[in-house]
């Protein structure tokens, strides 16, 4: 009998980690079923999710035969050299574009935590001594060989009792959801794990998508492991770019700076492509750019590398204005030399920086900085996880900690929730009616408790489902009945 545990993004959006095992025995020899995790992401955010990622998985690593990886973001893909670390020496399968992004994602975050442990050694600003890297770049690199590229669609056999396919989840670049089949004694069963679900079609949505619209409608499958972002919200749908032109309209005749937190991937180049074509109608004044972050620049070449996942618009808008690298007013700096120079200046400008969520990065520099002025205006464009300082600055925090100071928040701030590349409640009830038929049973993750507890009661009453919200650690027994899989019964271990 197979079951699913879930390690991670239970209870809260970050460090997605899903276990299969085909067999929940061992067999006379001593050894269990074939194990595979889906996705292996780092937690963010709240002290308390923090030091999960110190925490060990609840088998050996080394008894985990692959890794199933829906696309590049750090909460999914972050934990993998960690993984490694601690023994894992399996395959990684991943899209080809995936793959191509964690070669810069994963080494930039155990580059990043590498220098955040020397600075807290060298400020003893840590209960540590010394503080260390969860990984560093060089263990980052090492893990990138074992990583296999899988084209959508495509099914991978990975033991007689398991295979999985890609189809597309339309979050970002690369992003897929996993389709996987379990066999036993004859019968199969599929499961299918969502990842995140990128806006759905013939949605009002915001221009600029990047990667083609749309996750994969049709889908059958016995079991399904969702996410549940926004299970409990409803995107505007009203133009943002009317409003975002206003704001650093304003921003610039008061003599300020707008600073965005951005995710390098998807969400800065969304904003860079919305930002030149407000300043090619005359909406917002020809003002430098400012992309401060490697990885973003680094992004930019993977995406216009994989043109087959172009939307309409971004093939409009690289065939009108070429490559963003070559863009008069737009600067994209590399060296730490060209990000510090960017504070020297005091003209009016926007700066758009990693992370997206505040938790680390060259925006924490930017911010420190500007935090205090009341003509700056920060603006958010993506989901800040509570906890994070992007969700302290975004909800009205009267200071935040930066590098172990307290800094004023006196900047004016601003959301544009029409940015997000995950689906809302509407969204995600209008893809799940393209189902042709009902799973047995479907578990909801990658979600704060209200939100999947409301998008669950919505499901239940819409579509009649059985939906559970999934618990940190729970085991699902998954059985087979004809080929639909159920979960008769489940165990908490802790």
């Amino acid at each position: 009998m197979a079951y699913i545990q879930f390690l991670g993004a239970a209870g809260t959006v970050t460090g997605s980690k899903h276990l299969i095992n085909t067999s929940s025995a061992a067999d006379a020899t001593g050894s269990t079923g074939f194990q595979v995790l889906i996705d292996c992401g780092m937690f963010q955010g709240q002290k308390e999710w923090r030091e999960r990622n110190w925490q060990d998985v609840p088998i050996s690593a080394n008894k985990i035969d692959a890794v199933i990886l829906t696309h590049a973001h750090l909460d999914h893909c972050g934990w993998i050299p960690r993984l490694f670390k601690q023994g894992f020496r399996g395959p990684v399968y991943a899209t080809p574009s995936t793959i191509d992004l964690c070669a810069i994602v994963l080494p930039d975050s155990g580059h990043l935590q590498e220098e955040d442990a020397d600075f807290y050694n060298r400020h003893q600003k840590s209960k540590h001594h010394p503080a260390l890297p969860l990984y560093t770049l060089a263990e980052a690199e090492e893990c990138l060989q074992y990583f296999k590229p899988v084209s959508f669609e495509q099914t991978t056999q990975l033991s007689p009792e398991l295979s999985f396919r890609f189809v597309h989840a339309a979050h970002i670049l690369g992003s897929s959801m996993a389709e996987v089949t379990l066999t036993s004694n004859g019968q199969t069963s599929r499961l299918l794990f969502t990842g995140d679900i990128g806006r759905v079609r013939n949605q009002n949505v915001a221009p600029g998508k990047v990667v083609h619209s749309g996750p994969n409608e049709g889908e059958i499958a016995d079991l399904v492991v969702m996410e549940s972002t926004y299970g409990n919200r409803t995107h505007p749908t009203d133009d943002p770019r009317p409003k975002l032109a206003a704001a650093i309209r304003q921003t610039v005749e008061r003599g300020g700076s707008v600073i965005v937190p951005a995710f390098a991937i998807e969400r800065t180049q969304k904003l860079i492509f919305m930002l030149k074509e407000l300043m090619e109608a005359g909406q917002i004044p020809r003002i430098p750019i400012f992309c401060d972050s490697p990885m973003a620049i680094k992004a930019v070449q993977v995406f216009l590398k994989h043109t087959e996942e172009y939307s309409d618009e971004t093939k409009r808008l690289i065939s009108q204005y070429g490559s963003p690298l070559t863009w008069p007013n737009v600067t994209f700096t590399s060296t730490s030399q060209e990000s510090r120079k960017i504070n020297d200046s005091r003209f009016p400008c926007i700066i758009v920086s990693s992370s997206g969520m505040v938790t680390g990065g060259r925006i924490l520099h930017h911010l420190a900085l500007r935090l205090p002025d009341p003509r700056n205006l920060v603006l958010f464009i993506g989901f800040q996880a509570p906890g994070t300082r992007g969700f302290l600055i975004k909800n009205g925090a009267p200071e935040v900690k930066i590098f172990g100071e307290m800094v004023a928040i006196r900047a004016q701030t601003a959301a544009f929730e029409q940015f997000s590349d995950h689906a809302d409640t509407p969204e995600l009830l209008q893809w799940l009616h393209t189902f042709p038929k009902k799973p047995a049973v479907t578990y909801l993750v990658h979600g704060e408790p209200a939100a999947a507890s409301q998008l669950r009661d919505a499901m239940t009453k819409e579509l009649g489902w059985d939906v559970q919200v999934a618990q940190w650690l729970q085991k699902v027994e998954v059985t087979f009945d004809g080929g639909r899989a159920s979960s008769p019964g489940s165990t908490q271990t802790k």
